[in-house]
């Protein structure tokens, strides 16, 4: 005879997971068009794991959006491509050099390619008619991050307002919009760092291989640890060697930092992540750099 645990309690991960489930669920139930921003860095593929088992055996039931800078991490674009074709979303791409091209973008040459993906992204929100946008936000990785709902308003312009944002007391959202807005969403915005991997682990989750610990040869800038690429040129006084790295978070190749690390393992990243006194951003994202305020400038232009 079968016995019955006596303790029903979910661990932290299972509680987790169990809020971000029901985000998704409540998303795709109450917006005409929701979407799924999708970098191909861990924690929007923990996403899309996510929203697989959100809605298993079922497909996914909205797409997936990818912002091109052209200045992504090969690495990473082959593991997004295998994750679309195993679960058969539809990918849509929304290209910066197309949104140049096609004049969506004034005086491209003046802003960083960083930056050129609020106008990319807001254009792609518009034209395709989303009315709601899951991100793979953390409130632990940046401060303007950590104030942000996780239904968070965007006007008619795209724009975040961070001192009008709507209550969620008890966990319940607004998803009221007028015509134009849309919502950014933001499933997993109550885990850790050290949450994301536990649960990559977890669940046996692929994810690039420039994660793990590898040689490349890198060079010293602001304190970082860049890749050598003829997309980002060495300024006077650097100089490239090979080190052995790993890169905590993956974004444009010319502003994200590697760090040095023997970690090729997710028991060993998890505990180089548990002893670590920064955040992944703050440690390796020179877009975040440019000033104190720098993320929440660009999330109240649209951004992420």
């Amino acid at each position: 005879m079968s016995q019955t645990h006596s303790d029903y309690r979910l661990s932290q991960l299972d509680q987790l997971e169990a809020e971000s489930i029901h985000i998704f669920r409540e998303v795709a139930a109450e917006f005409e068009k929701p979407v799924l921003m999708f970098s191909g860095g861990k924690d929007s593929i923990v996403m899309l794991r996510l929203a697989e088992k959100a809605f298993y055996p079922a497909k996914i039931p909205f797409s997936i959006l990818q912002v091109d800078t052209g200045l992504d991490f090969p690495e990473v674009m082959e593991t997004r491509d295998r994750w679309v074709a195993r679960l058969g979303v539809n990918l849509v791409v929304a290209s910066i050099d197309d949104a140049i091209k096609n004049g969506i973008i004034p005086d491209a040459a003046k802003i960083s390619r960083n930056r050129l993906q609020i106008p990319t992204l807001l254009n792609a929100i518009e034209e395709n008619g989303f009315t709601a946008a899951f991100g793979g936000g953390r409130r632990d990785e940046e401060k303007a991050r950590a104030k942000e709902r996780v239904y968070s308003h965007r006007d008619e312009f795209g724009q975040w307002d961070p001192k009008n944002q709507r209550p969620e007391l008890w966990s319940l959202y607004n998803g009221r919009l007028h015509e134009g807005e849309h919502m950014r969403i933001f499933p997993i915005s109550n885990w850790t760092e050290l949450d994301v991997w536990d649960y990559i682990g977890r669940e046996g989750i692929e994810i690039p291989s420039i994660y793990y610990s590898h040689q490349r040869r890198v060079f010293v800038r602001d304190g970082m640890l860049m890749s050598e690429t003829p997309l980002n040129p060495l300024r006077e006084g650097e100089v490239v060697e090979e080190r052995t790295v790993r890169f905590r978070t993956c974004g444009d190749i010319t502003l994200t930092g590697c760090v040095e690390s023997t970690a090729s393992t997710i028991a060993e990243i998890i505990d180089e992540v548990a002893v670590a006194r920064k955040t992944e951003r703050g440690a390796t994202r020179g877009d975040d750099r440019f000033s104190e305020a720098a993320m929440e400038d660009r999330k109240k232009e649209g951004y992420f």
